[in-house]
């Protein structure tokens, strides 16, 4: 995740503590947060699902005690969060109770979710669960929102959820996976967040996993990227400087973090500087490092793109011992991905910030997972190569 408004604007955040780890000594040295594709099952059929969720239940999902037990696994291992997606995470009965399990544990929890089935009573249940967050994935407006979901009113059903999630005190926010199909209506999300009082928005950047292979086509183009980089960099600072204080995040395109840094030092930002200093923090790909997921079945994953690479299973054996087991081969590669990277990538001067970006978009679009990412739009000139 690239926080725009915390690098651009210098804001103070909630989630600061755990994207930045302050404690840790290294990058290598991050505990997870994790992704739990709590379910298969989906009420909607969303043309860019990574996870290929459809109707009906999976008979080999974790049960409320596996469930429970990864939980503790992870609270063990020093995970700051747990993020229950699926699927529609909302779809397990038992989601309130494992959620308040998982709060009760310490760990930080986030659902997301579609929205369409939060209704005020399930809103309030959440919100006597202390989740902490809800992500409600909003991937433009009426019309074009309803067509990615392949159903008429959805747009609607999740505006409700919205309402329903603000009514009951829970802190929501909105997730659009920007594409050729909606980018022109990125102003009208920020407008969409400012009528709701949504103090959050996360753009994430297409990665053509499950469905999202049968839509690469979507994908934006290098300059397209820029361009809406650039107006999702405007809105947040036009907010920032009329007092709207909302944050504001880009995710799965860490070639953002560069192109943010880059812009700033031909604007002479005062902020520059620790823009740098707060990206190298981070550093750059998380997958296998500081992002994991889990399976429905319990199978431990590198993040949750990346589904053809699982490293073991939570029935066999903890998820401490599945994250740091290096006799893995390919886990040991992802903690030290500098050495195998490739091409560009393994080149660009801003690997320390960047990490070789996305590696599993660049093994879903070149057949190798270490080459380099083709989401990356920065120049030869920007990267040093020229």
């Amino acid at each position: 995740m690239i926080g725009i408004s915390k690098l651009y604007c210098n804001t103070s955040e909630a989630s600061d503590n755990i994207r930045y780890q302050h404690g840790a000594k290294t990058h290598a040295e991050r505990k997870p947060v994790v992704v739990w594709n709590c379910t298969s099952a989906c009420n909607l059929s969303c043309v860019h699902c990574y996870a290929h969720s459809s109707a009906g239940q999976n008979n080999s999902e974790l049960t409320t005690e596996e469930g429970k037990m990864l939980i503790g696994q992870l609270a063990d291992f020093g995970c700051p969060a747990i993020l229950f997606s699926g699927g529609e995470p909302l779809l397990r009965k038992d989601l309130a109770e494992l959620a308040e399990f998982a709060a009760g544990k310490g760990l930080h929890t986030v659902i997301s979710t579609n929205g369409t089935l939060i209704d005020a009573d399930t809103a309030q249940q959440l919100k006597n669960a202390r989740l902490g967050y809800v992500g409600i994935s909003i991937d433009g407006l009426a019309g074009t929102h309803d067509k990615f979901r392949n159903r008429k009113g959805a747009f609607q059903e999740a505006l409700a959820g919205i309402r329903h999630c603000r009514q009951a005190g829970l802190k929501v926010g909105l997730r659009c996976t920007i594409n050729t199909a909606n980018v022109a209506e990125i102003p009208g999300i920020f407008d969409l967040a400012l009528e709701e009082n949504i103090s959050r928005i996360c753009f994430y950047h297409l990665v053509c996993s499950g469905r999202g292979s049968e839509i690469r086509q979507a994908m934006l183009s290098g300059e397209q990227t820029r361009q809406a980089v650039d107006v999702i960099i405007d809105y947040t600072a036009k907010l920032h400087s009329a007092g709207q204080k909302m944050e504001v995040l880009t995710v799965d395109n860490i070639a953002d973090g560069p192109y943010l840094y880059l812009r700033m030092l031909r604007e002479n930002h005062p902020g520059a500087e620790r823009a740098f200093e707060l990206l190298q923090r981070t550093g750059g790909g998380s997958s296998g490092v500081s992002i994991a997921a889990v399976g429905w079945n319990g199978e431990v994953y590198p993040d949750q793109f990346w589904r053809n690479h699982a490293l073991g299973n939570i029935r066999e054996r903890t998820f401490g011992e599945i994250w740091t087991d290096l006799t893995n081969p390919f886990m040991a590669q992802l903690k030290e991905k500098s050495k195998y990277l490739k091409g560009r990538c393994a080149q660009c001067r801003f690997l320390g910030l960047c990490g070789g970006n996305f590696r599993a978009r660049a093994e879903a679009l070149t057949g190798d997972v270490w080459a380099s990412d083709p989401g990356c739009y920065l120049s030869d000139e920007e990267t040093g190569l020229k």
